[in-house]
């Protein structure tokens, strides 16, 4: 059987995730195991009910399914969440690996960047005469970022410079933060730096940028470093002068500590892989690289990437306009996936869309709520092929997590993602084998997109129905004043949401048919026959006081019990029974006459899957109180 082990990160550090992921991949060579990659884009801009629609991807997995697990805390930077991570996998009894960030009891891989960033202020100091430094860190709480900001300031420390780190600015790693600071430096006319050290390269790529467009030229004017050695900043003008933290290295270390977590090792065991600082152009050194023929390379890749993003984008407009033509729920599902079934190029032969439960009832009854903390026990199946493989299945339950997944033959990555609106969950979607994918960002691309026509098209239907109804003739039956076939329909709905949703729920359904009715309209009139549905009516409603009655039409009615009624039906359906009249067919009737027949069944959560089972009973039911009243 293979292993399974669970990552868990957001995809904005998508280069360095791909290194990383890259090199647990090849220690894992030797092993029977696939990555289950978890991954979300939120961002610390975002309100928290976005954030909480991201992140919920990581409660999909049962982690007792898996062999062990990782968060690459290089891109999971919100410490609430880790901490929800560790405690699960300590619930479950797996070995667990933090990159990025130290835990008590927790295995840790990480990188040795404080030597690193020490060589890199030696460099900037004995090599280009660096004094006066602004520092552009991440959050706060950021390890990585704190990390590099200590290197800094024990290294001038021990130089009795101090002073020469003017500023410490906190950008939460966001690019517009570096650009808002550095304009407000020029307008205010304060003076440079000899040097910004920046937290990664991105960071280092809009400090370059922003300086240029206020008329500062690096390496000219102003130096500016980086962290994390991506390609992008090897090719960038200025080339970043960086520190290769080795990803790659650390993904293999990952593996073996893993190994050795299972084994018995000391939970808190670490594996440090050591860092090299890379000077470059944005520092003054021209000769430790050959940049031009990186960007030969790349730029040769421009070609072929531009047609890869034309395709791409050609597919998501297919996408949009198929979703948004779906007049219905079922609609929706059979076009879009016939849609990935006869094109699925960018896809793949191994790709799933699934669904939560109560998202097609949602649009149709704005009182189903979609989950924001888990994932159904079910989920539905929208489209889903494995190998070149369709599955046929409706749905599956939500902790096998992959349709027609074996565990057995090559080794694989899957990339988990969710399909939200704010907190709310539509389900999520799987990629296998995409690590191509993730530097380029053509995921979280491929989900914001599929998130945002799922979101269209809900709010269209939704849109859509309320205006029909509003067309349409109101809830309540006008004859007997009772709710209609329509409210029982919502009705219907409504249970079918909490069934899916598991609740712990009880109700029963009674059917009625009431006699004679097409009798006493021939012998006596339409309006005899109103009176007597009347009747019949306020003894169902009398009787069952506390339940919901609906008329069907004609002569049918159905009421649901639940809470006193549901633990009275019994007693009360006796008692119903007790104030009908005989049945008769010979006229003239009785003035008090009332002849109904009626049959219960009550919800069985353990064999009953949907409300129609039981309304079945209940109808087989008042089907044999109806031949034995007439004594058939």
């Amino acid at each position: 059987m293979k292993k399974k082990i669970a990552v868990f990160t957001t995809g904005w550090c998508g280069e360095i995730l791909s290194q990383f992921l890259s090199g647990m991949m090849g220690a894992l060579n030797d092993e029977n195991a696939d990555i289950f990659l978890f991954i979300c884009y939120p961002t610390y801009l975002d309100s928290d009910a976005v954030k909480q629609g991201e992140m919920n991807i990581f409660n999909l997995p049962d982690l007792h399914d898996f062999d062990g697990a990782v968060i690459f805390g290089s891109g999971l930077d919100f410490p609430d969440r880790k901490q929800q991570l560790i405690d699960r996998c300590n619930e479950a009894g797996i070995p667990l690996v933090m990159q990025g960030g130290r835990h008590e009891n927790v295995g840790f891989v990480g990188s040795d960047g404080y030597q690193a960033t020490i060589t890199l202020c030696e460099h900037l100091r004995k090599e280009h005469g660096v004094r006066r430094i602004v520092f552009f860190a991440g959050t706060k709480d950021s390890h990585d970022s704190n990390q590099r900001l200590k290197a800094v300031q024990d290294y001038l420390r021990e130089n009795n410079c101090e002073e020469d780190l003017v500023e410490v600015y906190y950008t939460n790693w966001e690019n517009a933060v570096v650009t808002k600071h550095i304009n407000e430096m020029s307008d205010e006319g304060r003076p440079l730096p000899d040097a910004f050290i920046c937290a990664n390269d991105g960071l280092a790529m809009e400090t370059c940028l922003s300086l240029t467009n206020v008329g500062v030229e690096v390496p000219g004017d102003v130096l500016v470093t980086g962290y994390d050695y991506l390609d992008e900043s090897k090719a960038f003008d200025p080339s970043i002068a960086s520190v290769d933290q080795c990803f790659s290295e650390m993904g293999e270390a990952c593996v073996e500590l893993l190994k050795e977590l299972a084994e018995g090792a000391d939970k808190g065991s670490s594996k440090i892989i050591n860092c090299k600082f890379i000077p470059g152009e944005s520092c003054g050194c021209y000769e430790f690289r050959n940049s031009d023929k990186l960007r030969r390379r790349l730029g040769r890749e421009a070609v072929a990437n531009r047609a890869k993003t034309t395709y791409f984008n050609r597919k998501l407009d297919m996408i949009d306009s198929t979703v948004l033509a779906c007049g219905s729920y079922q609609d929706f599902k059979d076009k879009l996936n016939n849609l990935l079934t006869e094109n699925h190029t960018y896809e793949g032969d191994s790709f799933h869309v699934l669904l939560e439960p109560n998202f097609g009832l949602s649009i149709y009854d704005s009182s189903v709520k979609l989950n924001t903390d888990k994932y159904s026990r079910k989920v539905e199946v929208l489209y889903s092929t494995e190998n070149g493989v369709h599955f046929d299945g409706e749905s599956i339950d939500s902790r096998e997590l992959i349709p027609g997944y074996k565990d057995d033959g090559e080794n694989h990555m899957y990339a988990f993602l969710p399909l939200h609106e704010a907190d709310a969950a539509y389900g999520y979607i799987v990629f296998r084998d995409c690590l191509e994918s993730i530097p380029n960002r053509f995921l979280h691309i491929y989900e914001n997109r599929m998130s945002l026509v799922i979101d269209k098209f809900s709010h269209a239907v939704t849109l859509d129905l309320m205006n029909k109804r509003l067309l349409d003739i109101m809830r309540r039956d006008p004859l007997t004043k009772v709710s209609n076939r329509m409210a029982f329909e919502d009705k219907e709905k409504h249970l079918q949401s909490l069934i899916n949703s598991d609740e712990d729920l009880k109700f029963a359904v009674v059917m009625f048919d009431v006699n004679n009715l097409k009798l006493i309209n021939d012998t006596e009139g339409h309006e005899a026959g109103d009176e007597y549905l009347i009747r019949s009516c306020h003894l169902i409603c009398n009787v069952f006081k506390h339940s919901p009655v609906f008329r069907m039409g004609g002569d049918e009615f159905v009421a649901v019990l639940s809470g006193e009624d549901y633990d009275m039906r019994d007693e009360l359906l006796a008692k119903f029974n007790e104030q009908l009249s005989p049945y008769s067919d010979t006229m003239p009737l009785p003035a008090d006459y009332v002849s109904v027949a009626c049959g219960m069944s009550v919800f069985n959560p353990e064999t009953d899957a949907s409300v129609t089972d039981v309304n079945k009973r209940a109808d087989d039911e008042m089907y044999r109180d109806k031949a034995a009243k007439k004594g058939k």
